[in-house]
């Protein structure tokens, strides 16, 4: 079987050479095997596990939160109803970020219809409202 350099698998993982790496030291993908000139020799099937990785980043999941889903992923006997329920708590996660970020919007809507864009930078009807805000938590 043939093995890959680390430069070899961040080509076909489409990462870079740092991200594997740094997923070796968080414990992600296992320390590979090392030629006796001290160079990292992968399997090929590092790829597939980096890309899983790659793109359980994409919909959100935390390094943790993927650390979970690979041993779910090689554990035997394991229902896939754990998969579900993990997924769908990062669904819920998901759904509260986007509601914080929805009020962030609806608020910063209300102070950019208040400000003329005129005027001094004293009378800032948006410094105002943040300055405000600030001491009313102190």
């Amino acid at each position: 079987m043939d093995h890959l350099t680390i430069g070899q698998v961040a080509k076909r993982a489409g990462v870079g050479v740092e991200t594997i790496r740094f997923y070796e030291r968080e414990g992600l993908i296992g320390k590979p095997a090392r030629r006796p000139s001290g160079y990292r020799q992968y399997e090929p099937d590092i790829v597939r596990r980096i890309r899983f990785i790659q793109r359980a980043k994409e919909l959100g999941f935390s390094l943790r939160e993927i650390a979970e889903l690979l041993s779910l992923r090689v554990a035997r006997g394991r229902a896939c109803e754990a998969v579900k329920a993990r997924a769908a708590a990062k669904m819920e996660d998901i759904d509260s970020k986007i509601a914080g970020l929805e009020r962030m919007k609806r608020a910063l809507t209300h102070l950019v219809e208040a400000c003329a864009g005129r005027g001094s930078v004293g009378e800032c009807p948006i410094l105002e409202a943040l300055d405000a805000d600030e001491r009313g938590r102190t």
